[in-house]
């Protein structure tokens, strides 16, 4: 019983977290300390709630008790009387509402707390990769392994990051605001890296036993939406908002009875959510109109909308596909796009073309940890009649990968490649 509480302890954070840390930092103007107050809720939540029994609004009693930490924390440092006047205020006027309103209370119109915490974590203070740390583990409630395999650096990188960047918002008294004008638009780019990293750790989940996390998904796609409204005429919001419109229609299709992965080209697309694509196309068009549409993510989202109108895996416009992946590597270059761009030339030109590609960013050092990389050589080496060099590819993909419906998917895949002709 203990077991299946901390379970739904896990899942509960998973999804509150975001916003519970959002929430305290509007009031504490601290994220930094925001978090603290949250983990010590989520300690309470632990001690608790095995005895207790979940409560019927998780959130909201997180919220109560982080709120009571935070009067007590402040109460005992006499030297903050000044912030502990501001909170008093803010904390008397939440208590005058019933508990069931508390999560409304913390949430505004346009100014959504979610994302004022990523462009608060997105400030130019920060480095690039401080910011993109910091917002995935405050917004997205990513542990700092996750956000690692993220970013193919290891593990104690990401940690630091994240530290040193809590403590330099402190000291540099960052406000806690989405900026507005020339400012908003320093921030943007980051901002957007982050949404999507979101929803891609949502979309194919890093670690644990599920394939997706349909929460971050569908927490990137609501920052996302409110971004769009906030920046209508900002392409690349556009382009990313179709990016992940069109990738999440498919979500359905992506996993089977029994929670397995399903990969694209074996996808039911009857399953398709028509509603997300044609939301993701007119903000692709939207994109192009405002002429952002060789920004990157536009140029992500046209490669999705190729297969989102495609009625069948063979009706798919693989050329255009390959053209769009040479426009993103001229973009962004990066050996992901290269890998990304060595499959879409194997289904155009055969596998042994694509292979060639492939085999070649093997001496790539930053894909060394990269399970994707050995899964897709297992893929081609497989289609050429390399039966034996797949197999030992898909089980090194699988010794890699964090995700446990992942390495059952690779290590059947191993299984299956018999009848070597090498």
């Amino acid at each position: 019983m203990a077991t299946d509480t901390h379970r739904a302890i896990d899942a509960v954070w998973r999804i509150e977290s975001p916003r519970l840390i959002a929430g305290l930092a509007r009031i504490v103007r601290d994220v930094g300390l925001a978090e603290d107050l949250a983990q010590d809720a989520l300690v309470a939540a632990l001690e608790q709630w095995p005895e207790s029994g979940v409560p019927r609004n998780p959130g909201a009693w997180l919220m109560a008790t982080a709120k009571h930490h935070a009067i007590d924390l402040l109460r005992r440092h006499a030297r903050i009387e000044r912030k502990h006047g501001e909170l008093g205020y803010e904390l008397e006027a939440l208590q005058q509402r019933p508990e069931s309103d508390l999560d409304a209370a913390f949430d505004d119109d346009v100014g959504d707390d979610l994302l004022r915490l990523v462009f608060t974590a997105c400030h130019p203070v920060l480095s690039t990769e401080a910011r993109v740390a910091l917002t995935l583990r405050l917004l997205g409630g990513l542990t700092t392994e996750e956000i690692a395999r993220a970013f193919l650096v290891p593990e104690p990188t990401i940690a630091q990051r994240i530290v040193r960047a809590k403590r330099t918002l402190a000291r540099a008294h960052v406000a806690f605001e989405v900026p507005t004008g020339a400012e908003r638009a320093v921030r943007l780019s980051s901002v957007l890296e982050v949404l999507y990293l979101i929803f891609n750790e949502g979309y194919t989940a890093t670690v644990g036993d599920d394939w997706m996390r349909p929460a971050l998904c569908e927490d990137a796609l609501r920052l996302g939406r409110i971004l769009a409204e906030l920046m209508p005429r900002a392409p690349e919001v556009h382009g990313l908002v179709a990016l992940m419109e069109i990738q999440a229609s498919r979500s359905r299709a992506r996993t089977g009875a029994s929670g397995a992965p399903v990969m694209l080209l074996e996808q039911n697309r009857a399953l398709w959510d028509q509603l997300l694509i044609g939301r993701g196309l007119a903000a692709l068009d939207r994109a192009d109109q405002l002429g952002g549409g060789r920004g990157p993510y536009a140029v992500q989202a046209a490669i999705a909308a190729c297969h989102a109108r495609a009625p069948t895996p063979e009706a798919t416009d693989w050329a255009r596909i390959v053209e769009l992946y040479e426009v993103l590597a001229a973009l962004a270059p990066s050996p992901v796009v290269e890998l990304n761009r060595a499959v879409a030339i194997a289904m155009v030109f055969g596998p042994q073309a694509g292979l060639e590609l492939v085999e070649a960013l093997t001496a790539e050092a930053s894909l060394e940890n990269y399970h994707l990389l050995p899964s897709v050589r297992g893929d081609l080496l497989s289609k050429v009649g390399r039966f034996g060099e797949a197999r030992e590819a898909f089980e090194h993909a699988a010794s890699l990968t964090r995700n446990a419906r992942e390495r059952q998917l690779l290590l059947e895949r191993a299984r299956a490649c018999t009848g070597d002709s090498a």
